[in-house]
């Protein structure tokens, strides 16, 4: 769900409880694996990101944060033993599929100028600093130039990630110190 996080564990398969999660009709969109990993002790690790991010809470009775991916999966690092983030997509109708497409490109395409970052910036991937971009366009979906190759934000962050489904490249992908869409956000709120 674009512009939400929710954080929360499970003892059971993780596929599973995605799909326990978006059965629901309560919800609009089915819910994606952002980031996923094992930890020794779920409940302590789940109320130390619950109590670390209180401020960006939504509901005080409810898991869902409005807050970068990436700030969480920071933070839950620390506590990481083993990467579970699935390779592929658990989105399982074609309707989902479409629905969580559609929202995505709602949020819009990312505009380098508006978003006050010019031509030629270096950019850099949230997850290894040591990947970094060079923006070539201000206004085309294949605006970056990345290991030599002209391409988009969301095809380098799964090329770099070894996903196979889509994502908002936006969410990987850092400018001074802040995700390119914490950055979309902010401007969008100061305007």
């Amino acid at each position: 769900m674009p512009g939400y996080v929710k954080i929360g564990k499970t003892s059971n398969n993780l596929a599973q409880r995605v799909r326990d999660l978006s059965a629901s009709t309560s919800v609009p969109l089915p819910f994606t694996v952002f980031y996923a990993c094992k930890v020794n002790d779920a409940n302590f690790v789940e109320h130390q990101l619950h109590d670390a991010f209180d401020n960006n809470r939504v509901n005080p009775r409810r898991e869902f944060f409005q807050i970068a991916p990436e700030r969480v999966v920071a933070a839950l690092k620390l506590a990481e033993i083993e990467n579970l983030t699935p390779k592929s997509d658990l989105i399982e109708t074609q309707e989902d599929k479409e629905a969580h497409k559609e929202a995505l490109e709602r949020r819009g395409k990312f505009n380098f100028e508006i978003a006050g970052i010019p031509l030629g910036a270096e950019i850099y991937f949230g997850r290894d600093e040591t990947k970094k971009a060079k923006v070539v366009d201000l206004h085309s979906a294949k605006s970056i130039e990345f290991n030599g190759e002209i391409t988009s934000l969301s095809t380098s962050a799964q090329k770099i990630l070894g996903y196979n489904y889509g994502i908002a490249g936006t969410d990987y992908w850092m400018y001074e110190g802040e995700t390119l869409d914490e950055r979309r956000r902010r401007i969008e709120g100061e305007e």
